[in-house]
């Protein structure tokens, strides 16, 4: 019987399964690894809504905090106004960035001297499985359930 050269169909079976078996093995810390990547992102995302707030409220002081996102971005800078103050990105003024959904809501007062922001993942337990708020205190707050309202009955983020 004569052999030729190459490897047989077991040979190549037994490479594909082993391919497969390390495959099974990466994916899943790969995507753990994306979700916390996605999750920092969301919480320096909500340190600059909080910074672009403050800004916001010392160079109009009598409108108070923003009330809107778009607010805080802007298109057109020159010069910046209360209803486009260029202080943060136009992705992030979009509200979604890295996996997650941000929302201000809460405004409230004459001049606003509240505010709420809300990070949500876009997809639960495959972008994100923390929700993260802040408000007027600037504290980053997490909770692994839904967040519909961000005060200090939510604990800081570690």
């Amino acid at each position: 019987m004569q052999r030729t050269k190459g490897f047989s169909l077991i040979e190549l079976l037994i490479v594909v399964a082993i391919i497969l078996i390390i495959a099974a093995i990466a994916v899943p810390s790969f995507l753990r690894s994306r979700m916390a990547a996605n999750e920092s992102a969301a919480v320096a995302s909500i340190r600059t809504l909080n910074t672009a707030q403050i800004s916001y409220n010392s160079a109009y002081p009598s409108v108070g905090y923003a009330s809107t996102l778009a607010a805080l971005g802007g298109a057109s800078c020159t010069p910046p106004t209360s209803s486009g103050a260029c202080l943060i990105d136009s992705v992030l003024a979009g509200g979604q960035r890295s996996g997650y959904n941000f929302t201000l809501s809460n405004v409230t007062g004459t001049p606003n001297s509240t505010y709420n922001f809300i990070a949500t993942p876009v997809l639960w337990n495959y972008s994100g499985i923390r929700y993260f708020c802040s408000f007027a205190d600037a504290v980053v707050r997490a909770s692994m359930t839904t967040i519909s309202t961000c005060d200090t009955t939510i604990s800081p983020q570690n």
